[in-house]
């Protein structure tokens, strides 16, 4: 089975020219401040879809197109890190209104906040350090002095669900809560392919050897640039040994004995519930 992912945007559409903002159009925006979007928390709707801003248009510090929402142009606004909320309306992070709005709003929050990320972070090339210009109708930023061209990136990372007969494998991270644990994770290295990088992960913080490693499914993860790959694989030998600096404990567990775990919203959560369902 493959995954579907939560932060898809298959409903949105784009043209070439892409059209510019129009603040008197009453078009639908997503209002971004700093990593964060303006959501509207009204008894009647919930959402991150504004067409009519509660502030002035001057404080608007960029925009950038994001494709046709239901035939209507859509863009992302960034306004200033100290801009105050209005009444009904407040800023909030994309995971903390997982669940709050649809799916299709979620993953459109995620993508503004990450579009208007990459044309804040490329304002002056990395190559040359001089001013870059965007190309109109493209997500891609140009060099005005050496014409090197700069696209948003991503970071692949692998994610594995390790099964030992009726058991999987779980961690738990310095990074997360105490008592939450999760499947295994981590960055390609330049030189790796996706299954090389999941037995070295696998190797490198627990010690043991994996096997028969499987497709599962994917999720573009802008937290802030990360492209998550899942995988299942099967325990090959080994015992468990962890690397102090990356885990703090793991072990197997089974279907009636699973610690706390990560948010639904996650492709580790979509891992370990099918695995819980037995479709893996």
């Amino acid at each position: 089975m493959t995954h579907r992912p939560i932060l898809s945007l298959r409903t949105l559409s784009h043209s070439d020219p892409a059209p510019g903002y129009n603040p008197d159009s009453g078009n639908p925006c997503v209002v971004v401040r700093e990593n964060s979007v303006l959501f509207l928390d009204g008894s009647a709707s919930k959402t991150i879809i504004i067409s009519n801003l509660p502030f002035s248009h001057a404080i608007i510090i960029r925009t950038q197109f994001l494709g046709y929402l239901e035939g209507k142009p859509c863009h992302a606004l960034e306004v200033p890190a100290d801009s105050s909320e209005s009444a009904g309306y407040h800023f909030s992070g994309i995971r903390d209104i997982y669940g709050i709005i649809p799916d299709k709003e979620l993953a459109l929050a995620a993508y503004a906040v990450r579009i208007i990320d990459f044309d804040r972070s490329t304002g002056f090339c990395s190559r040359c350090g001089a001013e870059t210009r965007q190309i109109p109708s493209r997500l891609v930023k140009r060099c005005t002095a050496c014409n090197y061209s700069t696209r948003p990136r991503y970071s692949p990372a692998i994610i594995v669900l390790v099964k030992k007969g009726d058991e999987i494998l779980l961690a738990s991270s310095p990074k997360y809560p105490a008592d939450l644990y999760s499947v295994l994770a981590g960055f390609l290295e330049p030189y790796e392919n996706f299954e090389d990088c999941v037995h070295r992960e696998v190797k490198e913080e627990v010690g043991i050897d994996v096997t028969n490693i499987r497709y599962f499914g994917s999720e573009q993860w802008p937290f802030p640039d990360s492209l998550m790959v899942g995988f299942i694989a099967d325990f090959a030998g080994g015992e468990i040994s962890i690397d102090t600096n990356e885990i703090t404990s793991a072990g197997w567990f089974g279907r009636n004995n699973l610690p706390t775990l990560p948010s639904p919203m996650s492709i580790s959560r979509a891992l370990i519930d099918a695995w819980i369902r037995q479709e893996i």
